[in-house]
């Protein structure tokens, strides 16, 4: 996948696997919510077809979720398979402005090491050269 750099304000990415049933079945839905979001850039990457970009990522179980909010990583880790769930996040994350995205963003350790370790968009941009 080549996702360009210059995303919208909002990255939602969903880190799978083809060979995965659970992942094969939230796929259709979590493409159809990229509708309500017009202002959100959805991305689908498999981490077997994307390893060379995905392997630092430690995915341990699908489907992994990242909400990134510009350079902010808001989000990363695995997500119950409901997409009501991830509307919700979506959401939540949309409401807040973009000082409050920001705080969250490094209100733990945790949060902030996600700042350099799981920043897709900078790695995007990176590959993209």
């Amino acid at each position: 996948m080549n996702a360009p750099a210059d995303t919208p304000e909002f990255l939602i990415a969903c880190l799978c696997a083809n060979w995965c049933g659970t992942c094969r079945d939230y796929r259709e839905g979590f493409e159809a919510l990229a509708t309500r979001f017009p202002t959100a850039r959805f991305v689908w990457l498999d981490v077997e077809d994307e390893a060379d970009l995905l392997d630092d990522y430690d995915v341990e179980n699908f489907p992994t979720v990242l909400i990134q909010r510009d350079d902010a990583v808001l989000f990363f880790g695995t997500m119950l398979p409901h997409h009501e769930l991830l509307q919700r996040t979506v959401e939540s994350f949309h409401a807040q402005s973009v000082e409050e995205s920001r705080r969250y963003a490094n209100s733990d350790p945790l949060r902030r090491s996600w700042q350099e370790e799981r920043n897709l968009r900078r790695a995007l941009a990176e590959r993209a050269g």
